[in-house]
């Protein structure tokens, strides 16, 4: 192999690329993926973001993408390396975002032999990884320039492709591995001189007439519904989904990360304090569902879950139009693989208007009181989680966006964010759920708007660490609000929080760590509050500081657990006596 069939090869794999919609790629630097490094660099219309640590890498990839919905490349090196991208592709396969994970390798001859930084790269990822190709040795053939186009085009399409996911593609290269960058017409074929090489179309899923009129006659005689709305992530759905909630009298139980919470649809069906009500047995009990209609993945209250396991007699129609099975409670009556929001407007066109029904009434005065209740979080000054949501709530601009960490911080959310008439995007990882690369993925979707907030736990914080350097070296805006209650708080709220002897050390694993030193040394402002005013000053300084802004709110684990119960347990009550 040639300099300069190693250039045509690797050049036409990142030319398709471009040329198939992928403009940016983060680079974990590395001997062995030089070729496709310097050629990526080379590439005037694809943007380069190096990150160091490949798991911090992997998880800002996987922002970007996330924000974008389109799939961004990711490079690294041969060995170890690419064995660190596995957890952001495990979130990226569960959470439906498209990846395309490039990881360069020692070549065949140089495999099992003993050879350094050489382990079995091929099937790495297992059924994480939507597609695998191990890639051919670079020729400069005619033949094999159409091969690396056509596999990079199908790349594309794969990850694209519902549902949306990471693809590997694993690349042996041979020495010498610096390619020749002032070879004559090395992008020459580029997007400005014609189409990609192939072009990969990809449609939206449809049901028929027949599909829509059976869907009809189950839902038309059904007066007690209930619309369930998990993530979503179409710009269309929310004012589709309210239309047909409004045509049939349900109400909506909407998810935060549904994005019906916030926004200028109409909101007057929608309940958004669903999980603290859920948890009144009386409540939970008389209310019984003729018919339950879920979009989008399981929402994050237990409370629901546990209510659809209770009620699973009734009729449930789960839409999902990427074609899985989102159905934990495993009472799903009917599958339906057919786009969400083309789906909620065929059924629009069947119904007729009626006036709103006592079923409908009843649960929004629910919702009405179980949120008076909630908002009296602010009437103590002392500092509290659940009240950051509130005071975020107030003071986020519009074409924000809030990214929510998982255990406490996205429960929180859930509980405390009520709806708002902004257009506040509200994003988390919840494909595997995990405390891992949240700092890394939410500088990947500040990439994409710098009026990001991030709101996270001290341990998932420390966890992430390293994911602090991408704001340093790429000038990224990023507010971090750090929830720092010395441990994990969400197993005090868990069972095993009784067993005192072990709990501390196990589960509540305080580590003492001032996050200060680490915050200046990645040339960020660091900024432990004392009251909500203060809180508020910081957040709002902070959207327009132009770099890594750490607000830090320290509170006490016993002191939340109490709050909340006492909380919910007036909740219950003040339900109670509705019922009556």
């Amino acid at each position: 192999m040639t300099n300069s069939a190693l250039t045509s090869y690797v050049a036409s794999f990142v030319d398709e690329l471009v040329r198939s919609g992928v403009s940016e790629v983060v680079i974990s630097p590395g001997s062995r993926s030089t070729p496709m490094a310097l050629l990526m660099a080379e590439h005037k219309e694809m943007e380069v973001y190096v990150n160091i640590d490949e798991r911090s890498a992997a998880y800002f990839a996987l922002g970007i993408a996330k924000a974008k919905q389109q799939p961004v490349a990711l490079l690294c090196t041969s060995g170890t390396a690419s064995a660190n991208y596995l957890p952001a592709i495990v979130e990226a396969y569960y959470s439906r975002v498209p990846l395309l994970v490039l990881t360069a390798d020692r070549p065949h001859e140089l495999r099992d032999v003993g050879a350094p930084q050489a382990i079995d790269q091929n099937q790495l990822f297992g059924i994480y990884a939507k597609w695998f190709v191990e890639m051919a040795i670079p020729e400069g053939t005619n033949e094999m320039i159409k091969y690396v186009r056509t596999v990079a085009g199908r790349a594309v399409g794969r990850a694209l492709s519902a549902p949306a996911g990471p693809v590997h593609l694993n690349f042996p290269f041979r020495e010498p591995l610096v390619p020749l960058l002032n070879q004559d017409g090395l992008f020459i074929n580029g997007r400005r001189t014609g189409p990609q090489h192939v072009n990969v179309v990809i449609g939206k899923p449809t049901l028929s007439e027949l599909d829509i009129t059976y869907l009809y006659e189950l839902i038309k005689n059904k007066t007690k519904g209930i619309i369930i709305c998990g993530p979503q992530n179409d710009v269309e759905f929310a004012s589709a989904v309210t239309k047909l909630a409004e045509m049939l009298n349900y109400p909506i139980l909407a998810d935060p990360l549904s994005q019906l919470r916030s926004g200028s649809h109409p909101q007057e069906m929608i309940i958004n304090s669903y999980d603290s009500f859920l948890r009144n047995e009386e409540f939970s009990s008389r209310y019984k569902p003729e018919l339950i209609l879920r979009f989008g993945a399981m929402p994050v209250s237990k409370a629901l879950l546990l209510y659809l396991k209770k009620h699973s007699e009734a009729t449930q129609i789960v839409v999902d139009g990427d074609g899985g099975w989102r159905d934990p409670t495993l009472s799903a009556t009917e599958m339906v693989y057919g786009n969400e929001t083309e789906f909620c407007n065929s059924l629009i066109s069947k119904l007729h208007e009626k006036e709103k029904s006592k079923w409908v009434e009843e649960w929004l005065q629910i919702d009405n009181i179980t949120q008076t209740e909630l908002m009296t979080i602010t009437s103590d000054e002392e500092l509290s989680e659940g009240r950051i949501f509130v005071e975020l709530q107030d003071i986020l601009p519009s074409e924000s966006i809030l990214f929510v960490g998982n255990s406490m911080p996205i429960r929180d959310l859930d509980t405390f964010f009520t709806g708002s008439k902004k257009e506040i995007r509200m994003m988390a990882n919840r494909g595997a759920n995990g405390i891992d690369g949240i700092i890394s993925t939410a500088l990947g979707v500040s990439l994409t708007n710098p009026k990001t907030v991030l709101v996270i736990g001290d341990l998932s914080f420390y966890h992430d660490l390293n994911g602090l350097l991408s704001a340093k070296q790429h000038h990224l805006n990023l507010t971090i609000v750090l929830v720092n209650n010395d441990g994990g708080g969400i197993f005090s709220f868990l069972p095993q929080s009784k067993e005192e002897k072990h709990f501390e050390s196990l589960f509540g694993t305080p580590i003492g760590l001032n996050y200060e030193p680490v915050v200046s040394m990645y040339g960020g402002n660091f900024r432990s509050i004392h009251s909500w005013s203060e809180f508020r000053n910081e957040v709002i300084a902070s959207l327009s500081s132009g770099k890594l802004d750490v607000i830090e709110v320290q509170t006490n684990r016993n002191d939340n657990v109490g709050m909340h119960r006492n909380l919910l347990n007036r909740v219950s009550q003040e339900i109670s006596h509705a019922l009556r």
